[in-house]
């Protein structure tokens, strides 16, 4: 190789990149053992932004454009190196470049429930997901506060900041909020947009801009969603009277084919009032109650002979359960209630 050759190769005549691979926020430009030729050319594509860091400091800032390196349009480079403006020599700096375009479908999730206080359920462990999109929007401050002097930063270095940040946003929201957990979970849009009012200044600290926000999904833990779906059909059922009655409906052809027919159906029907008279009477306010007034001494009663169990004529039978005297055709004791065979 010839020395102009050698020569040849040190001096860089066109600064660009090709974004060569997806997720990738900043890219600096390779100069080890090179210098940029004065007059060279500067090609920044759509949805880039390139900046000259000249030892640590900050300079010049281009965005998309075809540009020629010279020091009339490097002004604050040309300050910071003490260059006269007829200066012609190839020059050293760093170049990075940025990618300003949608980051989207960036996810973020609760690892743990969040617990709130919610004025229906009481406290309650939330967990919550969704997505979000942003873009760097401050190179010089994503520089200085993020990306620095790495060869390389990718969307994934800074996913964790990220979504721990939304979670406390988030965590701070909630706890702040006095909407019902029914009601979030019915207006998460409007949820996901009072997050991200709150979340775009600490985006914008970094040198980035957060452009959506959306709340997919509100949900409590497993064990906890019997419990939510009781409650919804509590809502549902409304009149528990006439919930009874239907249910009370519903057991009439299941009693009837079960071992006792007419005795277990009445059995049924009796349980089955008396559980929803309980709940009516549970779920209605209580009065305060009345003092009862004294009962009267209830009047003597003369006492009637008990009939002998042989007085039982020839169209009467006595009971298999207690033997007492019974028409002969009945199938149940008038006295005991028994079945007869």
């Amino acid at each position: 190789m010839s020395l102009r050759d050698f020569l040849a190769k040190q001096l860089i005549d066109i600064i660009q990149w090709t974004e060569s691979e997806d997720g990738v926020l900043s890219w600096r430009f390779p100069m080890q053992d090179m210098e940029i030729q004065n007059g060279g050319k500067l090609t920044v594509r759509d949805s880039q932004m390139a900046l000259f860091v000249n030892e640590g400091r900050i300079a010049d800032l281009f965005g998309p454009g075809l540009y020629t390196l010279l020091t009339a349009n490097l002004p604050l480079l040309t300050d910071l190196m003490n260059w006269d403006k007829g200066f012609k020599s190839p020059f050293k700096s760093d170049v990075y470049f940025f990618s300003t375009r949608l980051q989207t479908n960036q996810r973020w999730g609760t690892p743990m429930p969040i617990t709130i206080r919610d004025k229906e359920f009481g406290a309650v462990r939330l967990r919550a997901f969704g997505i979000y999109s942003y873009r760097v929007a401050d190179p010089r401050l994503f520089y200085t506060n993020v990306s620095g002097t790495r060869e390389i930063y990718r969307v994934a270095d800074i996913e964790g900041q990220l979504r721990n940040t939304i979670i406390g946003t988030m965590t701070s929201t909630f706890a702040n909020s006095t909407v019902p957990f029914l009601d979030m979970a019915a207006n998460q849009m409007e949820l996901g947009n009072k997050i991200a009012e709150q979340m775009k200044p600490v985006f914008s600290g970094l040198g980035l801009a957060l452009d959506s926000f959306v709340v997919e999904n509100l949900s409590l833990p497993e064990e906890l969603q019997p419990l939510l779906d009781q409650k919804i059909g509590m809502n549902m059922i409304g009149d528990m009277n006439r919930y009874t009655q239907f249910q009370a409906a519903q057991a009439i052809p299941l009693a009837a084919k079960n071992e006792g027919g007419g005795a277990g159906l009445g059995a049924g029907l009796g349980a089955g009032m008396a559980i929803g008279q309980q709940m009516m009477n549970a779920m209605r306010p209580q009065a305060p109650a009345a003092p009862e007034p004294a009962a009267p001494p209830p009047p003597a009663a003369a006492p009637s002979p008990a009939a002998p169990a042989s007085a039982a004529g020839p169209d009467s039978k006595f009971c298999i359960e207690c033997g007492k005297g019974m028409p002969k055709r009945a199938k149940f004791c008038p006295e005991c209630g028994a079945a007869q065979q």
